[in-house]
């Protein structure tokens, strides 16, 4: 396979009563593909944040648009576009982040958390000038081998359950 240059296909998930953000990196083939996030049938972010917040697994867009509002979350990538081979994230070169300003200006957002390594490293990068509280979480990525379901599900809850209570 070849680097290939694309640009993020689809618009932020969020309202005016988002309280936290959750970036990935860049959308998987497999999410543009589909149109959304998290669309590869392996990624467990839907099962994980489906099971801390006690919500039956959404299944089609709109589902998974209203899980996310009705928690005050917001659903974006760290990037705008790059060159990359495939869908891996380790292969993402000539980036360019996408204005979280689009997001933090118009939402509440209190605290951002980020999808993996990946994320964050692009995230610091590129948007250290944030004065916004992050955490980063373990990839929802079935490449994430090393955690399993469970693991996944109970790191999530304890950082995200408290800063959406806020």
């Amino acid at each position: 396979m070849q680097y290939e240059t694309h640009a993020h296909p689809f618009a932020p998930v969020m309202d005016e009563n988002c309280r936290v953000l959750i970036l990935g990196s860049f959308p998987s083939v497999k999410s543009r593909e589909n149109a959304f996030y998290y669309g590869h049938p392996q990624n467990r972010f839907w099962k994980v944040l489906a099971a801390i917040l006690n919500e039956d697994e959404p299944k089609t867009i709109e589902e998974k648009k209203s899980v996310l509002l009705r928690h005050h979350i917001a659903l974006w990538d760290v990037i705008a576009h790059c060159d990359i081979v495939g869908s891996g994230d380790s292969s993402i070169k000539n980036a360019v982040p996408n204005d979280l300003r689009v997001v933090l200006d118009k939402a509440q957002i209190r605290h951002v958390f980020l999808n993996g390594q990946t994320a964050a490293k692009l995230y610091q990068k590129h948007h250290a000038d944030l004065s916004i509280a992050y955490d980063v979480l373990p990839s929802t990525s079935p490449a994430n081998a090393q955690w399993r379901l469970d693991r996944l599900i109970a790191a999530w809850r304890e950082q995200i359950l408290p800063k959406i209570a806020e």
